[in-house]
């Protein structure tokens, strides 16, 4: 069990991460519920006060805040579960020829907004809009594209929406290139899927509930 010395380092070190514009705070702070929808961009854009930074190291310590960490870290046996663990929202990494290019098109044509591009030029980037979010990596030529023209519909990411048919007239408004359009499938869902320009086919889907 580290000594509550260590845990303020920590909290410290992250606070140096935000100010130096590490996009991995952003991960980190999506442990806290409220702050789960909240994008790398916006998690720099943010303030971060050292009190934030030590309820996020106490957290990923398996506290319920600081003060439980203080509380329990003399204590040899350890916190006590808070509750089971529970995954964060999975982000797709697709392989793009150029990352800036990539990102504009997700930009300009689906609505996404730029959260970063890193490397001059750019070799990765993220894009995202609303609580989706998408990953973006250079590749010098992506694989998928003969793949999904011989598989016939290899789809690289899912994305749920929960207005499907006034997202596929947007696109269509914008001129986005479908690879399937609006479609009620036997399972219950309704989607459509959009080619990119590496060739990357992403799926939109409104699930029917029951």
């Amino acid at each position: 069990m580290p000594m509550i010395e260590t845990y303020r380092k920590q909290a410290k070190l992250l606070v140096r991460w935000h100010r130096e514009g590490n996009y991995s705070v952003g991960g980190k702070l999506r442990m806290l519920d409220r702050f789960q929808d909240v994008t790398d961009r916006e998690a720099l854009d943010m303030a971060l006060p050292l009190t934030l930074a030590q309820e996020i190291v106490a957290v990923e310590a398996g506290f319920a805040d600081w003060a439980a960490l203080k509380a329990g870290a003399g204590n040899a046996a350890g916190p006590s579960p808070e509750k089971a663990p529970v995954l964060a929202a999975a982000v797709p990494i697709l392989f793009v020829r150029d990352v800036t290019a990539a990102a504009a098109f997700y930009s300009e044509k689906l609505g996404f907004a730029i959260d970063f591009l890193h490397g001059k030029p750019a070799f990765y980037g993220s894009v995202s809009r609303d609580a989706a979010c998408l990953h973006l990596r250079f590749v010098g030529q992506p694989n998928f594209t003969e793949l999904a023209a011989r598989e016939g519909s290899l789809i690289l990411a899912t994305i749920e929406t929960g207005n499907v048919k006034a997202l596929f007239e947007e696109y269509k408004a914008a001129g986005v290139e479908f690879a399937q359009g609006l479609v009620k499938q036997a399972w219950g869902g309704t989607d459509f899927h959009v080619r990119d320009p590496d060739g990357n086919v992403i799926a939109f889907v409104q699930y029917r509930r029951v």
